[in-house]
């Protein structure tokens, strides 16, 4: 009776399209090359909206065409992906196994503890707020949009910022869309 009844609740929680498989560390991963930054962004945005486990990274260098930007997915999910992308008329230029290659993948995000500050950088672009979450710096790039961005941010608390004081809404460029992944975690360690 007992075994039916777990076997029951089991099969009821595998159905429930909010709980995700564990993941498995050792799980063989892709990366989708697009030939510019605007496709990249539209598919991290179809493919996260179709619940897909990707990630934006840079390329490595051996593999980079036109496009600072890609997507890693896991390699069980290229087929879906493919179709998705596919749906929404988005050709990239090509899919490739990250396990033949020697580089892997860069992690766009990084930070650095300095004194009572900590700078996140993503890409060329960075932001740095103190202790209590205030934008002190926003500096790199070399678009267009950059000073806009910084006169934007520059002296405001991180965590009382509006989603359309996000960097994504208040720029259009490269320099805005790695801002803007950058900020997202700076947002994230100030409120730790």
């Amino acid at each position: 009776m007992a075994f039916k009844t777990l076997k029951k609740i089991i099969s009821n929680n595998i159905k429930d399209k909010n709980i995700k498989a564990p993941k498995n560390k050792n799980e063989k991963k892709g990366i989708i090359i697009f030939s510019n930054v605007k496709e990249t962004m539209k598919s991290e945005q179809i493919l996260k909206k179709s619940r897909f486990n990707i990630k934006v990274v840079a390329p490595p260098m051996e593999i980079r065409e036109g496009c600072d930007l890609a997507i890693e997915y896991d390699l069980i999910d290229e087929f879906g992906i493919q179709n998705t992308l596919e749906k929404n008329k988005i050709a990239p230029t090509k899919y490739i196994s990250a396990e033949n290659y020697s580089q892997k993948p860069l992690e766009l995000v990084k930070i650095k503890k300095i004194d009572n500050y900590t700078m996140v950088r993503c890409g060329n672009m960075k932001i740095t707020i103190d202790e209590k979450g205030d934008i002190v710096n926003v500096s790199g790039g070399g678009c267009p949009d950059v000073p806009y961005l910084t006169l934007n941010l520059k002296g405001k608390n991180i965590n009382n910022l509006k989603i359309e004081d996000n960097p994504k809404n208040l720029g259009y460029s490269l320099c805005a869309y790695t801002l803007n992944k950058a900020f997202v975690k700076a947002q994230e360690l100030a409120r730790q």
